[in-house]
């Protein structure tokens, strides 16, 4: 099956694989929007409880498909993986440090002998909701905008790491980065920032999905709009900028790369598939908007996640595709990372092809143990009943 298949269209698979594993982590941030709602939205310790026990349900998710996004990568782009990973590694360090006090406070938070007391875990939720969501945008964002990193492939017969970062902030210069007068900051920043909001968003929505209480679902309602304004607008002043910015394209010829003026914007011009499935998701993510801020409908959550899967799987497929750059290196051009240059093996692709096929079975199981946790809205007397509360 896989054997028949192009190198070419391997990599493309796999980018679209990596693409949508992408897009599933943005959706599940909703956790993250969700514990840095908490402080806003719960007045008394049993309304704190529900909160944080609907979001201690699905805690786990978010970081599980990163570290899939992760693995996903290594296999088959590893040297992206290797430059970014390797070269980035502040960034990275900040966000997996996130994740690991999330899921020490969702298990201490509420042990006996908990020293540090139930508020300073609190605190490290809130810090992994915003620490994770507005790094992890800004990193994409350098898709779109260029990193510090230079890559020697004759190292690779030294023994010796073939890409080396070029800066001594290690990837913490995409929020504070120019190139070329070009403030590329303010693209990762808007990106991130708007990750950040989305995950609010759907945050407050995954509560009313969720929380079986009227007092929760009036303030819930009452966030959601301010909310829902900061996301359209980091989210769309991001979509401006990569939209009239130049763009790293390659010579589908020569390899060499270069700069060219709208290049993004001809991208989703010259893929219709993809342009329409960025629309159709901002469609629905504004659809979702409406009918949870301004209808209080319960299923908006549903409509707005299955929007922002589609429109990140568009970002992650104009930034792919194309004969474009996903890691352009400011440093260097011609060290840019292409789904070409940056690939696996044939044998690799080929093989990893075919693990992918358990993908389908492994959604459907998380999907049946998903509807097995919601079946029942949380109420009072479910917190007040658990043993194994958070």
């Amino acid at each position: 099956m896989f054997e028949a298949l192009s190198t070419s269209v391997l990599q493309h698979y796999w980018w679209i694989i990596v693409s949508i594993l992408a897009a599933g982590f943005v959706f599940l941030t909703f956790v993250q929007g969700g514990q840095t709602m908490i402080g806003q939205i719960a007045k008394n310790d049993s309304e704190r409880s529900m909160l944080i026990n609907s979001l201690g349900r699905r805690w786990d998710l978010t970081f599980t498909t990163l570290v899939t996004f992760g693995g996903a990568f290594f296999a088959s782009f590893p040297l992206f993986y290797s430059t970014s990973f390797g070269g980035a590694y502040w960034v990275w360090i900040l966000i997996l440090f996130s994740f690991i006090i999330q899921a020490v406070s969702y298990e201490y938070r509420t042990k006996e002998g908990n020293f540090l007391g139930t508020k300073t875990f609190d605190i490290f939720l809130v810090l992994n909701g915003v620490l994770s969501t507005v790094l992890i945008g800004a990193a994409v964002g350098t898709f779109f905008t260029g990193s510090n990193f230079v890559i020697d492939r004759n190292l690779i017969t030294e023994s010796q790491a073939v890409s080396q970062w070029t800066t001594g902030t290690h990837g913490l210069e995409a929020i504070w980065a120019t190139y070329n007068g070009y403030p590329s900051f303010i693209v990762n920043l808007s990106l991130g920032l708007a990750v950040l909001f989305l995950s609010r968003v759907l945050g407050g929505m995954y509560f009313m999905f969720s929380i079986d209480s009227k007092e929760i679902k009036q303030r819930v309602t009452k966030a959601l709009k301010k909310c829902s304004v900061m996301f359209l607008v980091f989210f769309l002043l991001f979509v401006g900028l990569i939209l009239t910015k130049q763009g790293f394209a390659v010579d589908p010829d020569t390899k060499i790369v270069s700069l060219e003026k709208f290049k993004y914007l001809h991208n989703l011009l010259q893929m219709p598939i993809v342009l329409i499935i960025f629309l159709v998701g901002v469609v629905l993510v504004l659809f979702g908007i409406f009918k949870g801020a301004f209808k209080g409908d319960d299923k908006a959550f549903w409509w707005t996640g299955a929007g922002s899967l589609l429109a990140v799987l568009a970002l992650f497929l104009l930034a792919g595709f194309n004969n474009t750059s996903y890691y352009p290196s400011v440093a260097d051009l011609q060290s840019s990372l292409t789904i070409e240059n940056s690939s696996s093996s044939r044998f690799t692709l080929v093989t990893m092809g075919y693990v992918s096929l358990a993908v389908p079975f492994v959604v459907a199981y998380i999907w049946y143990a998903w509807r097995a946790l919601t079946r029942k809205k949380i109420d009072k007397e479910d917190i007040e009943n658990d043993s194994m509360s958070y």
